[in-house]
């Protein structure tokens, strides 16, 4: 190549920069909205088997929010939280499918969460209806509550999607101290109802989105602990919900956006009054304020989507002379899932020995690694992944896609007890789960980070 044909190929590619200027992968769009998902009729409130009727009334509303996110290379994602028990995976998925129909969004860009609040209402689906013994009119009002549910959470989400504008992100992480880990233990031969020893996750990871004039246009945060401070008959988003309804009165103009991370076996200490929901709630907000207070670091692009299915092993299947022995047992919660188990025999021919299990992950460039799982998940899975990707870095939200049972790890299945054994009756599954589940959850999460990175 001659010096003059150099000379014009360099010029043109300058020009090209001039009137295609580069596109820069590390900036951000960022549009938000919520909605009251609040029945406005009395009906049953999931979460403990022991309820004998109807909701009566509200402390406060409970909300749908959606946080859209656009990187610099046109990439879109959206987080959907919900102040409920845990949103079932077939309704999860007719949400997704309806958005990617409108949208083109694929199933990994959206992740859609549950707050797991107790105080809230009953849903279909969710594995939990042989837990509770309604009326076909109450059962009735479920199904329309989830009929003007689906069709409030497609809205929301595309309302956010359709409102992206200039934005930056900032991380940063608190801490709060009220989970304590619930798991039973045996203090000079008497059984208490917590753990002292046992292992918790206090972090609260927060994600602050600006605008382009610097005003705060949402925070995000999440923590590892049930949602159970609460068990009487008014809805409520529990702690989560008054966690964000302070930080929605701190800040005005920003939308409060929470995740619940690996607090299956966390119960928040104390509990049962209102007055402590209260305190919790303002404890969490005063975390997220400190860190929102104090220097954040900033979040670049691109941002990496990648989402899976695996199967997860459950013992061996009862067998059909089993299941009609629980039939006709004395308890209720015991024949109501062998009822389910035999409609599985008569449907298929057999019971699954196995859960389809979605898996989700979002890397923010080098600065966010979110993983996002489905059930009511331990907290070791938490500290694990953290120690094996990075503390910083590493968000690890549970009750994501689909709340089916819960998730324990190998030294929780080891242990036993009510996350390993007796819940497995309330979700209608027989169990336990196979040793492997942890070894094979943790592999397939570690695949998917690969893949990130591979993009």
């Amino acid at each position: 190549m001659n010096r003059r044909m150099v000379l014009l190929s360099i010029w043109a590619v300058s020009f090209a920069f001039l009137i295609f200027p580069a596109v820069d992968a590390a900036s951000f769009k960022a549009g938000v909205a919520k909605v009251v998902i609040t029945p406005d009729y009395d009906m049953w409130m999931s979460g403990y088997a022991s309820r004998d009727r109807p909701s009566e009334g509200k402390v406060h509303d409970l909300h749908a929010k959606a946080l859209a996110l656009q990187d610099g290379e046109g990439n879109r994602c959206v987080l959907l939280t919900t102040d409920l028990i845990g949103l079932p995976g077939r309704f999860s998925e007719k949400v997704a499918t309806i958005i990617e129909q409108e949208t083109g969004l694929p199933r990994a860009a959206i992740m859609l969460t549950s707050s797991h609040t107790h105080s809230g209402p009953v849903l279909r689906d969710d594995g939990l209806e042989g837990m509770y013994f309604l009326s076909d009119e109450q059962w009735e009002r479920v199904d329309r509550y989830m009929r003007e549910l689906e069709t409030k959470l497609v809205s929301v989400i595309l309302s956010a999607l359709d409102n992206l504008e200039p934005a930056q992100l900032f991380m940063g992480k608190g801490t709060a101290g009220f989970a304590i880990n619930r798991r039973q233990y045996n203090l000079d031969n008497i059984s208490i109802g917590h753990n002292p020893i046992g292992p918790v996750d206090h972090d609260v990871p927060t994600l602050k989105v600006v605008d382009a004039n610097g005003k705060m246009k949402a925070v995000v945060f999440g923590y590892a602990c049930h949602n159970t401070t609460l068990s009487f008959y008014q809805f409520c988003g529990d702690y989560a919900g008054y966690a964000q309804y302070d930080l929605e009165e701190q800040y005005p103009d920003a939308l409060a956006l929470f995740w619940t991370g690996c607090g299956a076996d966390a119960n928040p200490n104390p509990r049962r009054e209102l007055a402590h929901a209260i305190a919790h709630g303002k404890e969490l907000s005063k975390a997220v304020q400190t860190v929102l207070n104090s220097p954040m670091k900033e979040v670049k692009g691109p941002i990496r989507m990648e989402f899976s299915q695996i199967d997860l092993p459950l013992t061996p299947a009862p067998t059909r002379e089993k299941v009609e022995e629980d039939l006709k047992s004395e308890d209720r919660y015991i024949q109501s899932r062998a009822k389910k188990l035999m409609a599985q025999l008569d449907r298929n021919g057999k019971i699954s020995e196995t859960y389809s299990y979605p898996l989700q992950v979002w890397r923010f460039n080098d600065d966010i690694i979110w993983i996002a799982m489905a059930g009511e998940v331990v907290v070791d899975y938490a500290l694990r992944l953290k120690h094996e990707l990075g503390q910083e870095q590493t968000w690890v939200t549970g009750y994501a896609n689909d709340v089916f049972a819960y998730i324990p790890s190998l030294r929780v299945l080891r242990e036993g007890g009510y996350e390993v054994d007796s819940s497995m009756i309330y979700y209608g599954l027989h169990g336990p789960w196979k040793p492997e589940v942890e070894k094979l959850i943790v592999e397939e999460i570690h695949r998917l980070m690969q893949r990130t990175k591979a993009k």
